[in-house]
């Protein structure tokens, strides 16, 4: 589904990306984990077009997308679901949803307002509301669904959990346990060692723009060495 090889991505003068190489299978969860700063943000950023890569390969289903701008990555069914939310602070939930909706590129079952509000039913309760009228957690809910609203192939979850409530964590959890379930393929960026390792199939431990660690989620919680290294676990 996605395939990232040597990605170097620079902000101005400053290398932040070394290299960076990485895959996820269709229908797979895998989580790029490390400390703030460590460079999770700017390779979601670089796959999704946002922040241009310097040199590398990135490969969207068999295409070449490293080098093409974000509208277009979002064509072909990547969904960005960014750390800031960037809701539409002066729409309604309802107006958020609607302007993001677009048919979906597979004959698959289709994500419509009605569905998404099936997921999150809080938000049919506030449909009207302003988007800036609502919590912190209900806000990630409404940045999620106006996501999915563009029937992606794959989502890139940036930070998910950062700053929600316990509660609404393990009802985040929850949801995007389902959407896996459902065979969605996404790549979480977290800080969150544990809310992420129960999603996930296989991780990606990065610091200081390098890749440090790979392989599964059992292996990784058997390792002390890289979490007390690179988690601060």
């Amino acid at each position: 589904m996605l395939e990232v090889k040597d990605v170097h991505t620079f902000y101005g003068t400053s290398h932040i990306l070394f290299g960076i190489s990485m895959a996820v299978e269709e229908g797979e969860l895998v989580s790029l984990l490390g400390r703030n700063g460590a460079g999770k943000t700017t390779t979601l950023r670089s796959v999704m077009g946002l922040t241009p890569i310097h040199t590398g390969s990135i490969k969207f289903r068999g295409e070449e997308i490293g080098r093409r701008p974000a509208y277009f990555i979002a064509k072909q069914g990547m969904g960005y679901v960014p750390d800031e939310r960037l809701i539409f602070p002066d729409l309604t939930v309802w107006e958020n949803l609607d302007i993001a909706s677009r048919k979906p590129k597979r004959r698959e079952k289709e994500w419509t307002r009605e569905r998404v509000y099936e997921l999150f039913p809080v938000l049919k309760e506030m449909e009207r509301r302003l988007g800036g009228a609502l919590s912190g957690g209900q806000q990630q809910m409404l940045t999620l669904a106006r996501t999915l609203m563009t029937n992606p192939l794959m989502l890139l979850l940036d930070e998910p959990a950062e700053g929600l409530a316990p509660l609404v964590v393990k009802m985040l959890s929850e949801k995007i346990q389902g959407l896996k379930e459902q065979g969605m393929s996404i790549l979480l960026s977290e800080q969150n060692v544990k809310f992420a390792m129960k999603l996930s199939d296989r991780a990606y431990v990065i610091e200081k723009g390098l890749i440090r660690y790979q392989g599964g989620i059992a292996e990784l919680e058997e390792n002390v060495e890289v979490k007390r290294k690179y988690l601060m676990v």
